[in-house]
C-alpha cells in the first residue's frame, strides 16, 4: 500500500448511479456509499452488498481489491476509481466470478477530504 500523498478521493462519496443496477437496488439495504479513508482500509455498500477495500493511491484515482458479503455469501473482487472533472467519481467494480458495474458517486455533503 501507498500513502495517499493528497489523494483527492479521500472522505465519504454517494453512489448515485450504475450501468446494470438502477437506484432502488443500490440503496436496498442503506444509502450506497464508499468511504475512502487515508489508511488503505475503506469501505463500499450498495444492494445487499458490504466490503473493505484494500487501497493504492493515485492524486486522483485509486486501485483496490475488496472482499465482503453478498446476500451472506462471501464475494471479492478489484477495481478503481477516478476522480472526473465535474468533481465526481466513476469507479469500475469487478467481482472475481466476472460481474462488472460502473458506478457513479458524489463527494457526501457531510465529508471532506483529509
Amino acid at each position: 500500500m501507498s500513502a495517499p500523498m493528497g489523494c483527492k478521493l479521500v472522505g465519504r462519496w454517494r453512489i448515485v448511479e450504475a450501468d446494470i443496477w438502477d437506484r432502488a437496488y443500490l440503496d436496498l439495504c442503506g444509502p450506497a456509499t464508499i468511504v475512502i479513508s487515508a489508511d488503505g482500509r475503506s469501505e463500499i455498500s450498495f444492494g445487499a452488498m458490504q466490503a473493505t477495500l484494500d487501497i493504492e493511491y493515485g492524486p486522483t484515482s485509486i486501485a483496490f481489491t475488496w472482499i465482503g458479503s453478498d446476500e451472506m455469501d462471501e464475494v471479492s473482487g478489484e477495481g478503481s476509481a477516478e476522480l472526473l472533472e465535474n468533481g465526481t467519481i466513476e469507479i469500475e467494480f469487478e467481482y472475481d466470478n466476472g460481474d462488472e458495474a460502473v458506478l457513479k458517486a458524489t463527494r457526501d455533503g457531510f465529508s471532506t477530504a483529509c
